[in-house]
């Protein structure tokens, strides 16, 4: 646990330890990841819902009545079911998306997988793809999951974060470093 606490903290943190904790007894963790992806994205896609678990107007009571419904409509039960609720009962539903970043990191580091968020101008190729994987795979030495994120702002190029390193390899930040450098000189 002490190892645990390095990773994720605060609030957050403790709610999605304990939750690990469980669903690592229960061998459950996979599931309890899914259901918790599937809220997370519920919350993400919905600005009624992202209302709901941000606005302080609600009650306690309120958000928790209303989570079992919610969580039955989306099929999500047991373990993750009785966690939300509890987040909700506690007035905690405000940073459930914290919590389950934490609990993600905690399976992550389980499963010994790290996350790279890789933003390109355009969708890269099978094969450019690949060649991305293998490189922060490379630099990792580890198993690395790979979230690519499409931003034309960019112009072109890459921007890689992998864990708290990010590499801004992108033509946009060239360019702006082109024109600070001719202000610097005019």
């Amino acid at each position: 646990m002490a190892q645990e606490n390095t990773i994720v903290s605060g609030v957050a943190g403790r709610y999605a330890a304990a939750l690990f904790e469980l669903a690592q007894e229960a061998n459950a963790i996979d599931a309890v990841g899914g259901d918790l992806d599937r809220f997370d994205a519920l919350i993400a896609q919905n600005a009624d819902m992202e209302r709901f678990v941000r606005s302080p107007v609600f009650s306690a009571e309120d958000q928790e009545k209303a989570m079992g419904p919610i969580l039955a409509q989306i099929g999500i039960t047991g373990l993750t079911a009785n966690f939300l609720k509890l987040v909700a009962a506690k007035r905690r539903l405000f940073a459930v998306h914290d919590m389950v970043r934490a609990y993600r990191t905690l399976a992550d580091q389980q499963k010994g997988v790290v996350r790279a968020q890789v933003t390109v101008a355009e969708q890269p190729s099978e094969k450019v793809l690949g060649d991305i994987k293998q490189a922060l795979k490379d630099v990792a030495g580890e198993k690395v999951e790979v979230d690519v994120k499409v931003d034309p702002a960019i112009i072109g190029g890459i921007v890689v974060k992998l864990g708290s390193k990010m590499v801004d390899a992108s033509l946009r930040t060239k360019l702006n470093g082109i024109r600070t450098a001719m202000k610097e000189v005019g």
